[in-house]
């Protein structure tokens, strides 16, 4: 067995506590909100007999270890419960509800990619030139703008003022119909599908919503490279490659690039992982149907089920995500090969 198997293996084990400790955590959190779903499944007009009932039929009135226990079983199962405001099971809403947030995470780091990896290595190879200077404005800028100001501004100026951008009421304008679903992100369908002025309207839903979330993960990506460039070009074998007369792009482009590329997809997967948690904040602002609204929706009415549904799924992805990250980083990273 190679080492990159084995360190696959690893992390998978090591994920395993991970996520016992969320489905423990989460648990306990969801049952600390305010609001008794019960009351709220009821309705206004009930009375405490008919609450008692609903509490009953819930499965609330059992101690909260029972509760867990009941949960866990039901989990092994593969059945995360039934949401207390849609009547439908959490992982058929999950599963419709993830391609949508998923297609705009992956449109915004592309998108913030493409921008922030050159402009973070012409940043370092011209430090202290007004690319410099704009990368780190950008940055900075990046950094301090949240993401809600930032989706209702480019709502208010490409919308309501310019009125280049359709409105910001969800993935698709109600002119066209959804495309056949194959992977569930409406643009790839819809190009499968032969249909591109259904994919071209897709396209225009997503361009608001992802450049806000772009701009939101442009910022570390370009600081990143920014730093990584400059420690690749000031290490000993660049100004050994300059000695032995290499060109300037191919010492910048194959050997500072190559090894500036190692914290990048680092910093990559943290991005990743921060970009989901703001598509909750993006998603509310452009009516977007992703998991972040649906998370943002159970925690109002106390859905105990969907809460835990959505937290449990966040887990999953970031340490699927995290298992990828390593295994692309060895991949990337000479020093981690080995034979077999």
């Amino acid at each position: 067995m190679g080492q990159r198997t084995r360190l696959v293996l690893s992390r998978m084990l090591q994920a395993l506590p991970a996520l016992a400790g969320v489905v423990i955590v989460s648990f306990a959190l969801t049952r600390m909100l305010p609001g008794d779903p019960a009351v709220y499944f009821a309705g206004p007009a009930a009375t405490e007999q008919s609450i008692a009932q609903i509490r009953v039929a819930m499965g609330l009135d059992l101690s909260l270890p029972m509760q867990f226990l009941h949960y866990a079983r039901d989990l092994l199962m593969g059945d995360l419960g039934n949401s207390l405001s849609t009547g439908q099971p959490v992982l058929e809403e999950l599963a419709r509800r993830l391609p949508a947030s998923l297609e705009l995470t992956l449109t915004a780091l592309l998108l913030s990619c493409a921008i922030a990896l050159p402009l973070g290595v012409t940043a370092a190879v011209h430090q202290g030139s007004w690319i410099d200077h704009a990368c780190r404005a950008l940055v900075t800028a990046g950094v301090s703008l949240p993401t809600f100001f930032t989706g209702i501004a480019l709502i208010y100026v490409f919308y309501y003022l310019l009125g280049w951008a359709p409105a910001p009421l969800g993935r698709l304008d109600f002119v066209y119909l959804s495309p056949p679903d194959v992977t569930g992100f409406y643009v790839v369908d819809a190009l499968m599908a032969g249909d591109f002025e259904t994919a071209g309207g897709a396209m225009r839903q997503l361009i608001l919503p992802a450049s806000t979330l772009a701009l939101f993960t442009l910022a570390p990506i370009a600081r990143m490279a920014r730093a990584a460039m400059l420690e690749a070009l000031s290490s000993d074998y660049i100004r050994t490659a300059k000695a032995a007369g290499l060109s300037q792009r191919k010492i910048v482009y194959f050997y500072a690039f190559q090894n500036a590329m190692l914290p990048v997809i680092t910093t990559l997967g943290m991005v990743f992982s921060f970009t989901l948690g703001a598509n909750v904040l993006v998603e509310k602002v452009f009516s977007w149907p992703g998991i972040g609204s649906y998370a943002v929706e159970a925690l109002v009415v106390s859905d105990y089920a969907a809460v835990q549904g959505f937290v449990l799924a966040m887990a999953i992805l970031f340490v699927a995500l995290n298992l990828v990250i390593d295994i692309v980083y060895t991949l990337v990273d000479p020093r981690t090969r080995s034979t077999t």
